[in-house]
């Protein structure tokens, strides 16, 4: 184990964490303005991935692609909000769960039905194919670099869009008190058509980097919904920053868990079990940390009353 090598890993886990990032900031504002439990956000994330890999394959250009998974995720996040999530405001939990669990079905079956059973293959432009030299001698994938950089750039501009502008004053209202703010004339129906295609496409985005890296397939965002929904608990629900953090803290959790246990492990038993055990504790590692994180901060890092 050198430290180069490390050292990739934990760029590694940034990558992991600034993709939940995208997955979870728009999960948290939907869940901490509307109060909606959205099961179906992960469909929304395989929708941007697979309008970026069809677009892309129609066009041979990736940049629209990527362009195309953030316009087409944000519509159907618009579309699903209009006819289908605004009646749910007024039910229960158990109802919103029910509901979106049928979407996930919905875009499931319909997108196996445009695209088939069969994985697709998103290629990272030449000019981000190659490594880029980092200080210390380490070489890195560019892209993965660029994702980084991406997500770093969102987390700005999701924190100046709610702190400095109308649009976040009016969506910090709407988490404290949506009664008071539409009685004050704020149309609370549109600010929640904003907010649900705001978190659409920024899973979409998510979806379409991540596909560059693996294949692009049918119920690709399940998994990735289960981490977004611990890394806002981790966080704090509706927090920005939580998310963010959040993200981090299980990006690097996760990789370097997965990295490090199997080493540990080798010490004192032979390869085959160190490697099968550590991967085992690595897996259950985050919810580990969500349970510490509950246990002295019910409300999440920087929930209310953190």
């Amino acid at each position: 184990m050198t430290t180069t090598l490390i050292i990739e890993q934990v760029l590694n886990g940034l990558q992991f964490g600034v993709m939940l990032f995208l997955m979870a900031s728009g999960l948290t504002l939907v869940f901490g303005v509307m109060g909606l439990i959205n099961l179906a956000h992960g469909s929304l994330y395989m929708v941007g991935a697979f309008a970026c890999a069809a677009v892309a394959a129609a066009t041979g250009s990736y940049w629209l692609g990527l362009a195309a998974s953030l316009v087409v995720a944000a519509m159907a996040g618009a579309i699903v909000e209009l006819l289908i999530i605004r009646k749910l405001y007024s039910r229960g939990h158990l109802d919103q769960v029910l509901a979106t669990f049928a979407l996930i079905l919905v875009f499931s079956e319909g997108t196996r039905w445009l695209f088939g059973s069969f994985p697709l293959y998103l290629n990272v432009p030449e000019i981000l194919s190659g490594s880029v030299e980092l200080p210390g001698g380490i070489h890195y994938s560019l892209f993965r670099l660029l994702i980084i950089v991406t997500g770093a750039l969102i987390a700005l501009f999701l924190l100046a869009l709610i702190h400095k502008t109308r649009l976040g004053i009016q969506i910090r209202a709407g988490e404290s008190d949506r009664e008071m703010i539409s009685a004050l004339g704020v149309n609370i129906d549109r600010l929640y058509t904003i907010v649900f295609a705001l978190g659409a496409a920024l899973a979409g985005l998510a979806g379409a980097m991540v596909g560059s890296l693996q294949s692009v397939q049918v119920g690709m965002g399940e998994p990735v919904l289960i981490l977004a929904f611990v890394v806002i608990v981790i966080g704090g629900i509706g927090s920005i920053k939580g998310a963010l953090v959040g993200a981090v803290l299980v990006g690097l959790v996760d990789t370097l868990g997965r990295f490090l246990l199997p080493e540990l492990f080798a010490i004192f038993m032979d390869p085959a079990s160190a490697k099968a055990i550590g991967s085992a504790l690595a897996s259950m590692l985050i919810y580990m940390v969500m349970a510490g994180v509950l246990f002295f901060r019910p409300t999440g890092l920087f929930g209310l009353n953190a």
